[in-house]
C-alpha cells in the first residue's frame, strides 16, 4: 500500500484512502464540500447548546478512512521516534476524560483554562500549511490542499467530522510540548482534552508565581495561533470543589453531585410520565442513556481501582440507578418486541427463517423496494454490560433465570422486581412482549428448559401447555417459548429443525458438529454453521421453523 509521505497527486491520494478517483473528484469539485453537511444542535452537559456539522455519507466515508490512516501514521511516527506523551486525552486511543482527570486528582491547586473558538481556529490555510510544512508529513501542495478541502467546512474544521479530532491533535502537538515545559518550569502537571487545558500542583508556592505563569501561558497560547477564553480561566483550591473536564477530582474521581441529581430526576420523570426534558427542551431516552452511561463509566473506573468485589448482587446506589434504567429501556419500554435466545447462534437461524418467509409474517419483518430487510422485532445482544448488571452471561441458558427474577421477585432489594416497580410508578403496562426461547428439552432434567421450568415453579398445566402450544405467558409481557419437536423426537434442539442435507453440509472438507470438543480438523462448529445458514437462507428449507414463527407472530399480535 502507498504511504502518505509518498502521495504526490490526487490520483495517488484516492488510492491511498481507498476510493475511486472519479468519486473523490465528484465530491471535491462537483458536489462541493460545503453542500455535503447537515447541521444540528445538541445540549451541552454544562448547559447551552453545541452546533454539530455532520458530513453526509460519501464524504463521511472518506473522512473516516483518512482519519484512520492519519492515526496510523501518527502512531508509526511516535514509535519510530520513541515518543511517549501523556498530554492529549481527547479523541485519543485508550484516553478519555477519566485519564485526563486522573492526572490532577487530589492536588492542592488545579488551574483550568479554555481555548476560545477552538475548532474555528483551525482554518483552511492552517490545515493545508501543517501538512505541507510539518516534518512528519511534508506533503506536496496539491495533496495538502485536498486534505484541507476534504476536512474543512466553510473554511474551518467542523465539530462533527471524524477527521477534526485527529487533525487538531496533530497541529496542537507542538503547543502541548511547549506547555508541558512551561508546566515543569512552574512545578505543574499539564494535560489537554480538546480545548480544555489543565495544570495542577501540590506546591504551596504556586500562588506566588501564578500571575507570572498566566502571562507566560497567554504568550505561548497566542504565539501558537490561539486565544484564551478568559471567562473560563479559574484556579481551584483543595478545600473547595475541584473539577477537570466536568469531573470532580478532590479525592477520587467523580461526577458533579448536581449533575447526578439532575440526571436521576430526569429518569424518574421518564419512568412516571414517559417524557422528560434537558435544559427545558424535550429530550430522548438516548440522551438520558448517554448521561447515565457517562456516570457509570466513572463508577467503573473507581471500581477497577478500589480492590473490592463487584457483581450484580453488590451494586452501589449509582449502579442500581443505571440497572433500573437498563431494565426500563430493554424490558419495559422496549420499542419492539424483544426476543431473548438460549444460545447466540439461535438469533442467526431465526433471522434467516424470517427473511425466507418475510411475506408470511408482516408484523415481524418487512422488505423494501431495494431488497433490504427491516426486522419489527429485536434480538437481545448479550453484552458485558447486561452480564454485569443482570447476570445475563454472554452465552448459555442458565443466565435467563437471573433475568426472570427481575420480572417476578418478591423482594424489592436483591433482586428487585422491576416489572412491578415500573407498572406501579407509571400506571401503565409494558410496551411490548419479551420472549425467551429455549430448545425443546423439557423432559430432560439436565437441560436448560427443564431447569428453567423448575426455577419458575411451573405447574403441570403450564408444562402441558408449553408442550402442546409451544409457548406460555410467564408474567405480564414475559413469555416462554420453545421450538417444535420433529421426527418423533422427545427432545429437540433448534438445529434439529434443519434437514439432514443441511446438517451434513461440507465446508472446507469438514462436517458440522454441535459438540464443543469435536476435532477441529474434521468438524466445524455452530458459529460457522450459523454463518452458512445466514448466507444461504434462500436455498434452505425452514419449514420446521414455521410453528415457532407462527407463535412469535401470535404473541406480538395478541399483545397489542
Amino acid at each position: 500500500m502507498i504511504k502518505l509521505k509518498n502521495v504526490k497527486n490526487r490520483k495517488e491520494f484516492a488510492e491511498f484512502i481507498g476510493v475511486p478517483l472519479q468519486k473523490l473528484t465528484y465530491v471535491l469539485y462537483i458536489a462541493k464540500i460545503d453542500n455535503l453537511y447537515t447541521s444540528f444542535q445538541i445540549p451541552k452537559r454544562s448547559g447551552g447548546v453545541r452546533t454539530i456539522n455532520a458530513p453526509q455519507k460519501d464524504l463521511l466515508d472518506m473522512q473516516k478512512k483518512l482519519a484512520k490512516l492519519l492515526a496510523t501514521h501518527k502512531s508509526i511516527v511516535q514509535e519510530e521516534n520513541h515518543i511517549k506523551l501523556n498530554i492529549s486525552h481527547g479523541f485519543e486511543k485508550n484516553r478519555s476524560i477519566i485519564t485526563n482527570a486522573k492526572i490532577h486528582r487530589n492536588k492542592r491547586f488545579v488551574f483550568n483554562v479554555d481555548i476560545e473558538n477552538f475548532f474555528d481556529s483551525f482554518h483552511f490555510g492552517r490545515v493545508k500549511g501543517y501538512f505541507e510544512k510539518n516534518n512528519n508529513f511534508e506533503l506536496p501542495s496539491e495533496v495538502a490542499t485536498i486534505i484541507a478541502q476534504l476536512c474543512c467546512y466553510k473554511g474551518v474544521l467542523p465539530q462533527g467530522a471524524p477527521t477534526s479530532p485527529i487533525i487538531t491533535n496533530l497541529i496542537c502537538n507542538i503547543l502541548d510540548i511547549r506547555l508541558l515545559k512551561l508546566g515543569k518550569k512552574h512545578n505543574l502537571d499539564y494535560s489537554r482534552y480538546a480545548d480544555d487545558l489543565t495544570f495542577s500542583t501540590n506546591d504551596r508556592l504556586f500562588l506566588i508565581s501564578e500571575s507570572l505563569f498566566y502571562d507566560e501561558l497567554t504568550k505561548e497560547i497566542e504565539s501558537a495561533g490561539f486565544k484564551l477564553n478568559e471567562q473560563k480561566s479559574r484556579l481551584q483550591f483543595k478545600d473547595s470543589r475541584q473539577t477537570v473536564t466536568g469531573l470532580v477530582v478532590n479525592e477520587k474521581i467523580n461526577v458533579d453531585r448536581r449533575y447526578y441529581k439532575e440526571t436521576r430526576a430526569m429518569a424518574n420523570k421518564l419512568y412516571k410520565t414517559g417524557i422528560f426534558e434537558i435544559n427545558n427542551q424535550s429530550a430522548t431516552i438516548k440522551q438520558l442513556e448517554g448521561r447515565l452511561t457517562f456516570i457509570n463509566n466513572i463508577q467503573r473506573y473507581n471500581n477497577s481501582i478500589d480492590g473490592k468485589k463487584h457483581d450484580p448482587w453488590s451494586l452501589n446506589s449509582k449502579e442500581k440507578q443505571y440497572r433500573e434504567f437498563l431494565f426500563y429501556k430493554y424490558f419495559f419500554a422496549n420499542e419492539k418486541p424483544l426476543i431473548v435466545t438460549e444460545g447466540k447462534t439461535d438469533v442467526k437461524y431465526q433471522k434467516a427463517a424470517l427473511k425466507k418467509y418475510w411475506e408470511l409474517y408482516p408484523n415481524l419483518i418487512s422488505k423494501d423496494s431495494k431488497g433490504d430487510f427491516s426486522f419489527k422485532v429485536s434480538f437481545l445482544n448479550r453484552t458485558k454490560r447486561l452480564s454485569y448488571f443482570f447476570g445475563i452471561n454472554r452465552d448459555g441458558a442458565d443466565a435467563l433465570k437471573n433475568l426472570y427474577n427481575f420480572f417476578t421477585s418478591s423482594s424489592q432489594n436483591n433482586p428487585p422486581n422491576y416489572l412491578y416497580y415500573f407498572k406501579k410508578i407509571s400506571n401503565r403496562n409494558p410496551a411490548n412482549p419479551v420472549i425467551m426461547i429455549f430448545d425443546n428439552e423439557l423432559v430432560n432434567k439436565k437441560k436448560p428448559l427443564s431447569k428453567f421450568a423448575n426455577h419458575c415453579k411451573l405447574n403441570e398445566d403450564s408444562r402441558n401447555n408449553l408442550q402442546t402450544q409451544l409457548y406460555i405467558r410467564l408474567q405480564d409481557n414475559l413469555f416462554l417459548m420453545t421450538n417444535p419437536l420433529v421426527e418423533g423426537k422427545e427432545e429437540c434442539e433448534i438445529e434439529d429443525l434443519f434437514g439432514e442435507d443441511v446438517l451434513n453440509t461440507k465446508i472446507s472438507g469438514k462436517i458440522f458438529s454441535r459438540e464443543k470438543k469435536a476435532d477441529p480438523k474434521e468438524h466445524y462448529g455452530k458459529e460457522i454453521f450459523s454463518n452458512f445458514i445466514t448466507n444461504e437462507y434462500e436455498k434452505i428449507d425452514f419449514e420446521n421453523f414455521k410453528p415457532m414463527l407462527d407463535n412469535l407472530s401470535r404473541i406480538v399480535e395478541n399483545y397489542k
